[in-house]
């Protein structure tokens, strides 16, 4: 088993009645439910996604056949495995995302990972510089002479989403969550403009003023809109700072874009269709109107 790394254009995905419902039973019965209380299609899509992505990776990476895996949440809603597979893969570690237009995945079989997905966007209301006013403590002066050095303001926000995605993957990674001072942490990015589909780790962190060289951040754009950070540490890197750095020579997986076909081949349904599981969905509205012309 080596990285993998996945993305699936959820928003691009018009499910057929078939598909919707093929889905469903290829989920555990919580999660079916989870997905139906979604009140826009847009979320309920993402959702549906993120977990199949999950599941195809335990199935084709892990060997556990589909209908065996099982699926929990932390008390913070974090996904996790029960299944015992310390005995085969005691490192094995993934991480999902979902925000904008796709549902991404990043497993490694050594190392701690997080993946953070975003989308840029204009601001809900307002003005940028009011946005940005609103979020000043999220990033540190630093971070934010670089934000604001952009030529213009949606260049800004590109480059505030590419650092909310950084310090997002961080966080995800070491699995503190709600209550981490995001000050705390402070990204050098490198290079400033990205390619699209290229994989870069040349972006440094601090973590209270120090360089922590334990952590590789590899930054993706899927698109002109996109920006996927996948951070890598080991296991131990954040308990103790002082520990091994591991090697800098890793690979850089390219991220594969899924489709719904390639999402459920390895899928064995655990249930019975459900019609009314495609009336739901057909009730749902896409997204909430105000929200489908922010986009550039």
């Amino acid at each position: 088993m080596g990285s993998v790394r996945w993305a699936f254009p959820c928003a691009a995905w018009a499910p057929r009645r078939d598909e919707w419902l093929l889905a469903a039973r290829l989920v555990q019965p919580e999660e079916k439910d989870r997905v139906r209380q979604f009140v826009f299609a847009r979320d309920a899509k993402a959702a549906m996604a993120g977990r199949l992505l999950i599941r195809k990776l335990t199935a084709e990476q892990l060997w556990i056949p589909w209908n065996e895996i099982n699926l929990q949440r932390t008390s913070k809603g974090k996904p996790f495995l029960v299944n015992d597979i310390l005995g085969i893969h005691p490192n094995f570690n993934f991480n999902v995302s979902h925000q904008g237009d796709y549902a991404v995945l990043a497993a490694e079989p050594e190392l701690q990972v997080g993946i953070d997905i975003m989308k840029t966007n204009l601001p809900g209301s307002g003005s940028v510089p009011d946005f940005f006013r609103i979020m000043k403590r999220q990033f540190t002066e630093a971070e934010w002479r670089v934000i604001k050095s952009m030529n213009n303001e949606w260049i800004q926000l590109d480059m505030f989403y590419r650092h909310w995605a950084l310090k997002e993957s961080f966080i995800k990674a070491i699995g503190i969550g709600i209550g981490f001072n995001l000050q705390r942490i402070e990204f050098n990015a490198s290079p400033l403009q990205l390619e699209v589909g290229k994989v870069y780790k040349e972006t440094k962190m601090l973590l209270d003023g120090d360089k922590e060289e334990g952590w590789t951040f590899e930054e993706t754009r899927l698109d002109d809109l996109h920006h996927v950070a996948v951070a890598l540490g080991k296991p131990e890197v954040f308990v103790q700072k002082d520990s091994n750095v591991f090697s800098k020579d890793l690979t850089q997986p390219q991220f594969q874009v899924l489709t719904f076909d390639d999402l459920v081949a390895a899928g064995v349904p655990m249930a019975p269709e459900d019609p009314a599981y495609w009336d739901n969905f057909c009730s749902k509205q896409e997204c909430p109107a105000r929200q489908s012309t922010h986009s550039r």
